[in-house]
């Protein structure tokens, strides 16, 4: 087989908060949300391909005193350095072989920035998934069978050594799932109820707000919670939202989100022993799934941390996320006392593939021991980055994900009236025409009973049945930050 990506181009569409979202260091109200075509030629045909994701300022850097311009200059600069170093790569046997030689590219490109390795990895990241897209649409088959024919030709045990000897397909379900639960966001600022919206902060979208007109709009079980570091602060307001979910009687499950806030195991062991001894949160925490990285990336891998977690026999279950940043972050947390990682596109397909593959393997090989892969969203929105996420979520068997694109931005109403149309006509099972108080229709994520129906995208090459034409946005050498309004 012969692989190679002859062109790209870039393009970006502003994208308005319906209502802040808080998440670490900072509070998103607007961003731009890039999208990538790439013209990918497969054994003589060709086809175009396409990736998409918003550029959220502060998470995968998380420096305090650069700008927002600054951040978002930076993912700018790492996804079009991906994309020449792909192209230049030439002609692969695999998509998987030219994934590999983009990201050594780049990987010897960023060693003379300062860009991390969750920074430089995201832009060839957004290439891979541009690439297999046009893979899947010129060879006629879907993301699934392609993973599970392994026709994208990816050498797992490359990665994951202890993997030698095993397909993609050995670990991953037989056939992509048809559903997937929603694990709905609770931010920091976000409020619980209606009668905590300012009346100036009200949105008249006919949307839901608060978390518990959220609960009833939209049957949700499964909740992702983030907390703040300050105990008593944290304390309160995971009993007011225990009180609330028992109150509307909603079996649930939960995550917490740490969001780096602790620089050493004292310190949140210090919470989590706070939050335990406290009668009112007994039922809650036993609903817990997994913490999610609570340690800032700087130290969250280090032999310290893995040290005071492993010596923590108590312990609650801990994932990374934002650590992890390199190919062999997952094994190493692993071996740190975490139980797992979690899956983001933007972190790589190939990636995720062969950490949730090591992930059920040790399931298997230690029945006994709590092993997770979870998914995680920063804000994925439609029509692209959305539906490939959730492509890669069902092929994975990954069973909920954190999504609050749907929440914190109105559906698709920030795309053209012909665009949202045809999302409908292509995915009315993903999708659902809403109606706001004021006359104004747009499709809006179709969340019913906590979950959101996915056999239209898994059926779909890559996430989206057709390509989109980016040219009706702004090219990216035309776009600038101020466009944002932001200042």
């Amino acid at each position: 087989m012969s692989v190679r990506l002859l062109d790209f181009d870039l393009h970006i569409l502003n994208m308005r908060n319906r209502m802040p979202f808080r998440y670490g260091i900072v509070t998103m109200t607007a961003l731009p949300h890039l999208f990538l075509q790439v013209r990918v030629v497969v054994d003589g045909k060709q086809a175009d391909g396409i990736a998409a994701e918003g550029l959220a300022p502060k998470w995968f850097t998380k420096v305090p005193d650069s700008s927002m311009a600054q951040d978002i200059a930076e993912m700018l600069d790492v996804v079009q350095a991906a994309c020449r170093h792909a192209r230049e790569a030439g002609a692969a046997d695999s998509v998987y072989a030219l994934w590999r030689a983009a990201y050594k590219a780049q990987e010897a490109w960023a060693a003379d920035t300062d860009y991390p390795p969750l920074l430089w990895a995201f832009g060839v990241s957004l290439v891979e998934r541009a690439i297999i897209d046009g893979f899947c649409r010129a060879t006629g088959t879907t993301f699934a069978e392609a993973v599970h024919a392994n026709s994208l030709g990816m050498e797992l045990d490359e990665l994951r050594p202890e993997l030698a000897g095993h397909a993609p397909a050995d670990l991953l379900p037989a056939k992509p799932l048809e559903r997937v639960i929603v694990r709905h966001t609770v931010g920091m600022i976000d409020p619980l109820t209606d009668d905590e919206v300012p009346p100036a902060d009200q949105v008249d979208d006919g949307l839901p707000q608060s978390l518990d007109a959220s609960i009833q709009a939209y049957g949700l079980t499964h909740f992702k919670i983030k907390i703040g570091g300050d105990i008593d602060a944290d304390r309160a307001r995971l009993q007011r939202i225990a009180a609330l979910l028992d109150e509307r009687n909603v079996d649930y499950r939960h995550t917490l989100d740490g969001n780096e806030t602790y620089h050493n195991v004292a310190d949140f062991r210090a919470l989590w022993e706070e939050l335990n001894a406290d009668p009112a949160l007994g039922g809650f925490l036993q609903r817990l799934i997994f913490v999610e990285q609570p340690f800032h990336r700087d130290i969250a891998l280090s032999e310290e941390v893995g040290a005071a977690l492993r010596a923590w026999d108590e312990r609650p279950p801990i994932i990374i996320d934002e650590s992890d940043g390199e190919l062999s972050s997952a094994p190493t947390a692993l071996e740190s006392g975490y139980v797992g990682t979690s899956h983001k596109n933007c972190k790589g397909i190939f990636k995720g593939i062969a950490n949730t593959c090591l992930i059920r393997h040790r399931q298997r090989q230690q029945p006994d021991t709590l092993h997770i892969i979870s998914a995680e969203d920063l804000c994925n929105l439609g029509p692209v980055a959305l539906l490939e996420d959730l492509a890669v979520l069902a092929t994975l068997g990954i069973e909920h994900a954190e999504r609050n694109g749907h929440h914190y931005f109105a559906g698709l109403a920030m795309l053209p009236d012909d665009v949202q149309a045809q999302m409908l006509a292509a995915h009315g099972d993903l999708y659902r025409p809403h109606t706001t108080p004021g006359g104004r229709r747009f499709p809006t994520l179709a969340v019913e009973n906590g979950a959101v129906d996915v056999g239209s995208v898994t059926a779909a090459p890559f996430g989206p049945k057709t390509v989109l034409d980016p040219s009706q946005f702004t090219p990216v050498a035309e776009w600038e930050y101020a466009s944002l309004g932001l200042d």
